[in-house]
């Protein structure tokens, strides 16, 4: 009989043994009441508890969680329906407060995060839900977080996943979005038009521009080149009086030479100058702005004898041979 005690002695002192040791893993917590009151509260390792009067109520790990929000209707600003899911990060900062100050902490949280979502959407046109996803993820953010602080919870993240409006609503966005496309399609090839147009008469504009100053240089390039012909023939007649007077001025002092080694000579020089009465007619019937000119052929030696005459008057001058032939 003793020994029938001793052995469950054993036995409820080994079982009150392995129940007051309590072993927590990392990353999680665990709260410990006390004949119904809390306790304390056991971190990771080894913990040692109080065997019939302690009790582990709520273990819960204190890493960041995913909460997964489901769709839900909203109602724009501009009553349109739309289903919005999102993503939630959170994590438990205070474990007594996360268990004492709210009943089934996640079914709190997913029914809090619908109402901020229906509220936040509320506030918006259905254009600005597409535009002002981010604006809309931080205005969550900071709402749930302010809500869930006495629950002793962080929310980290807050992400829109999808934002669907209802059927008809799509089928009126694309018409919508039709009509656009053939809008800006139309704004397109019209200006499109206009630049070839506008394009086009700056080329002819351009083209003609170009055309009139090609015109304009070639005329002036042929004036210049006329005007430099003139002075060319000019400069060339120049010369060729100048060469022809120089040529007269040497040969009357070739025949002042002559005259005056020669006595004779003066024949010759009667000669000449009858000569060249008869080129200067020649000379004269060939200019364009000529007169007629008449001479019987029968006067014509004693046109010579007059002119031999006058030469022989000039001999007799003193200096005509140095200064007058």
């Amino acid at each position: 009989m003793e020994q029938f005690f001793l052995l469950v002695f054993l036995a409820l002192g080994g079982s009150a043994l392995a129940g007051s040791v309590k072993v927590i893993n990392q990353g999680d917590e665990a709260l410990v009441e006390k004949l119904g009151s809390y306790n304390k509260k056991l971190g990771p390792g080894l913990n040692f508890v109080t065997p019939f009067l302690d009790k582990i109520v709520y273990k819960q790990t204190i890493r960041e969680k995913v909460l997964d929000i489901p769709p839900q209707q909203c109602i724009t600003r501009d009553n349109v329906s739309i289903t919005v899911d999102a993503v939630v990060y959170w994590r438990i900062m205070d474990m007594e407060r996360a268990y004492y100050k709210v009943e089934n902490l996640q079914s709190a949280m997913v029914n809090l995060v619908l109402t901020q979502i229906r509220s936040e959407m509320g506030q918006l046109e259905l254009d600005e839900t597409f535009t002002a996803r981010s604006q809309i993820n931080e205005l969550l953010l900071r709402d749930l977080d302010i809500a869930t602080d006495p629950w002793g919870v962080k929310v980290t993240r807050v992400e829109l996943r999808d934002i669907i409006p209802s059927k008809a609503v799509q089928e009126s966005m694309e018409l919508q979005m039709s009509a656009e496309r053939r809008k800006r399609a139309s704004i397109l090839t019209s200006e499109g038009d206009r630049e070839s147009a506008v394009n086009s008469a700056r080329g002819k504009a351009d083209a003609q521009i170009l055309d009139a100053e090609a015109r304009q240089k070639s005329v002036i390039m042929q004036a210049e080149a006329e005007q430099k012909a003139i002075v060319l023939k000019a400069q060339a007649e120049r010369q060729q009086q100048v060469l022809k007077a120089q040529a007269i001025a040497e040969s009357a002092e070739i025949i002042a030479q002559k005259l005056k080694t020669n006595p004779d000579a003066h024949q010759a020089i009667e000669v000449l100058v009858a000569l060249g009465y008869i080129d200067m007619g020649a000379t004269i019937g060939k200019s364009d702005s000529s007169k007629v000119m008449f001479m019987d052929p029968r006067t014509i030696p004693a046109t010579l004898e007059g002119i031999r005459s006058i030469v022989s008057q000039g001999q007799e001058i003193p200096g005509f041979n140095n200064k007058h032939v």
